[in-house]
């Protein structure tokens, strides 16, 4: 069975730095896109990042404004997402998702990922 773990949220200080991990269990990520998503409470999910396993493209949403970075870890098989000066504003449940389709514009598009993690808590508070 294809699962998804996601892990790395917590609580931390407007300008500190967090980093997500997203696991596969049941598959290994070869040929699939992985990307993050994060849902605040009461919103719908909004695109942060994605990566082609394969062939490295990346995609980020307009608001990580060059703090963020996706990036994989073969010997661990995990797509990991660095975040630095975090900011209130994007706290929220992180969401890793897998899809196998050729990476693409559909990446900023929730609906058309076929997994999804359970998500990962990220606070940023004084």
């Amino acid at each position: 069975q294809l699962q998804l773990v996601e892990s790395g949220g917590g609580l931390v200080q407007p300008g500190g730095s967090l980093r997500l991990s997203c696991a596969a269990s049941g598959f290994v990520f070869d040929t699939f896109d992985i990307g993050w998503y994060r849902q605040a409470p009461g919103k719908e999910r909004e695109f942060v990042a994605a990566i082609d396993w394969t062939n490295n493209k990346v995609a980020y949403g307009n608001y990580v404004q060059g703090r963020f970075t996706i990036s994989k870890d073969r010997a661990k098989n995990t797509i990991d997402l660095q975040m630095n000066g975090l900011k209130p504003e994007v706290a929220g449940l992180y969401y890793c998702a897998a899809d196998p389709d050729g990476f693409g514009p559909w990446v900023e598009t929730s609906d058309s990922w076929d997994y999804w993690g359970r998500g990962t808590q990220v606070t940023v508070a004084s």
